[in-house]
Order: C-alpha cells, then structure tokens, then sequence
C-alpha cells in the first residue's frame, strides 16, 4: 500500500511569535526597570563605602563567624530595597535601625519583602554596638527559624505532590 506524495503527513511548526508569552526580564526577575536597579546597586555601593559603627561591627563579625554554607552580603538589592545584610540560602534579610531612619518606611518595606518570602529581622544601632552577643544569639536564632521554615515547606510541599498522585503512584 504506497500513499501519493501529496498524502504525505509532514511536520509543521505553528508561528507562536504572537501568542509567545511576554518574558519579564527587567530587573533580574523584579520588575524593576534597568535605570532604577543600576541606581539601586550604585546607592549599595555608596552605602559599603560609608558604613556605620554598628554596620562594621556586625559584618566583622560576620566576616570571622562560621556560618556554613550562609553568607550574608553587605548591603544588598533585594528587589527595590537595600538591606543592610542578606542571606539569600535563607530567604532572610537583617537591618540595622539607626536613629532617625524613618520607621514607616521600614515597615512598609518589610513588609514587601515579606510577601515575596524574605524575612526581615530589625535590630537596633545602639544593641548592635551595646550587646553584640545577645544580638548574635537573635541572628543565629533567626537563623535556625528560617532553616526549620524551609525544612517545613519542603515537607509540605512533597506531601501535597503525594496527594495529587495518590499513595501507590
């Protein structure tokens, strides 16, 4: 049984170049535009050079301290905001409030942060400079809180993977 040539089934890619969806890529995955983040990275970089006591401090201690596989970056662009230090592995973010910043600015950038799973723990200049080990003792709390989160919603979401297969599958 033979099929006339012009019976032949072929491939044929559809043109999708209208239907495509539009890929946000302003601002590494933010939607931010390219001039806002590079004023944003500039302001970080003038912020490293002219750090407070307190700031110093704390990143000195980071700097010695054993974190294992965390790291927190010095004043870092986390989508519009600058945090003073950010571990990215822990989706976790610590300011130090200074007198005179202004706290519902904070708090309303905390609280962006917060939607998009990073937390923010606010520690005061003058604790930092006081009591530095019981600010470390909050930060590694902190930091073992963000680990048993993110242990937690591994958990979570496999069993919900579970669910929807069922249990023998």
């Amino acid at each position: 049984m033979t099929m006339a040539s012009n019976d032949r089934k072929t491939l044929g890619l559809k043109d999708t170049s209208d239907t495509a969806p539009n890929l946000n890529k302003k601002g590494r995955g933010w939607k931010i535009s390219e001039s806002r983040l590079d004023e944003l990275h500039a302001q970080a970089r003038e912020l490293r050079r002219h750090s407070s006591e307190a700031h110093k401090a704390l990143a000195k201690r980071f700097a010695s301290a054993n974190l294992g596989r965390h790291t927190f970056k010095r004043h870092a662009v986390v989508g519009s905001a600058i945090v003073d230090f950010n571990c990215h592995s822990l989706g976790m973010a610590i300011d130090i409030f200074e007198e005179g910043e202004n706290e519902a600015l904070a708090k309303r950038r905390d609280a962006s942060l917060d939607a998009v799973g990073i937390k923010v723990m606010r520690i005061r200049a003058s604790e930092v400079l006081e009591n530095m080990d019981g600010v470390l003792e909050r930060i590694t709390a902190g930091m073992r809180q963000r680990i048993e989160d993110k242990k937690q919603n591994r958990r979570n979401s496999g069993a919900n993977e579970t669910d929807q297969r069922g249990p023998n599958q």
